[in-house]
């Protein structure tokens, strides 16, 4: 997952002139933070999902359960409001970081240092404070809105950020591997998410797949394309091939709208902690999804 504390220099100091173009409704961010809360207890929620920590069982984690996830993503309530907040002003992508810094504290103290949700800290942070900033001109908050205030409000430097992160660990294992990394994922405003997971979530919806069937074909849909470094991380580029391909041979016999797909995505989780396989970074890309659904209905 990737970390926010990487310092920034940023050439702005303050809020943009065209930051307080509309006022935001009383309430709104509230409305935003719960959205984001939610969304991170439906990805928890979500079963099958292989490898991951869900109200069913721990997947491949030994430190961490469906309890740990819980009084983490209560803790995390106050940031999502107030990053929404920094959006909203127009705020520089290293009062961003600063934020999502201090929320990566509140989190490991919520769980005795485990990490949670640090990859979710930076993905949903950066989506709130984008719904933020479509708020703060008029704009209803969908996912093409929210992607392109993104990329216009902080898209350099957020790549200028994963230039410079390209020469930590993170990067150098990254470019080792052939991977995208999650830094240079964010500085192109979240492919994976709005170009993989998103429209095969509107897919399934379309098709009157049931709620826990279009989380789950969008999860899929995730776990065979994103560069996912936690896989990489915990198996190497074979475990993360493994990992694709048993998400291909999933979605190839129809995924989440099979006969029978339950036990299939069972049978899949059950492989997936036997290696030890956790795709964390289609967990966060998930979260993600299930907020840009949530935020779509209250912006």
């Amino acid at each position: 997952m990737l970390r926010m504390n990487t310092p920034l220099a940023s050439k702005h100091h303050g809020p943009t002139p065209a930051a307080a173009a509309h006022a935001l409704p009383a309430g709104q961010g509230t409305l935003v933070a719960r959205a984001a809360v939610l969304a991170l207890h439906d990805e928890l929620a979500l079963a099958p999902k292989p490898g991951l920590v869900s109200f069913a069982d721990s997947g491949s984690h030994d430190d961490m359960d469906a309890q740990t996830f819980l009084r983490s993503l209560m803790a995390l309530r106050g940031y999502f409001g107030a990053i929404h907040g920094l959006g909203a002003q127009g705020a520089p992508f290293a009062a961003l970081e600063r934020c999502g810094i201090a929320a990566e504290a509140t989190m490991l103290q919520a769980t005795q240092g485990i990490n949670t949700h640090r990859g979710a800290i930076f993905i949903l942070g950066l989506l709130c404070a984008a719904v933020g900033r479509v708020q703060a001109h008029g704009g209803a908050a969908t996912p093409e809105a929210v992607r392109d205030a993104l990329r216009a409000t902080w898209g350099a430097e957020l790549a200028e950020r994963a230039q410079r992160t390209s020469q930590l660990p993170g990067g150098v294992a990254a470019r080792r591997w052939g991977l995208r990394s999650a830094s240079e994922e964010a500085a192109l405003a979240f492919p994976a998410v709005f170009e993989v997971g998103l429209p095969a979530w509107r897919q399934a919806q379309s098709a009157g797949w049931s709620h826990q069937q279009v989380q789950a074909q969008a999860f899929f849909a995730l776990l065979g394309q994103l560069d996912d470094c936690n896989l990489a991380h915990r198996g190497g580029l074979k475990g993360l091939h493994w990992a694709r391909a048993q998400a291909h041979g999933f979605l190839a016999v129809g995924g989440a709208g099979a006969p029978g797909w339950e036990a299939s995505a069972w049978a899949l989780h059950r492989r997936f902690v036997a290696r030890r396989l956790s795709p964390g970074g289609c967990a966060d890309g998930l979260s993600a999804l299930c907020f840009l659904q949530r935020v779509g209905r209250i912006a």
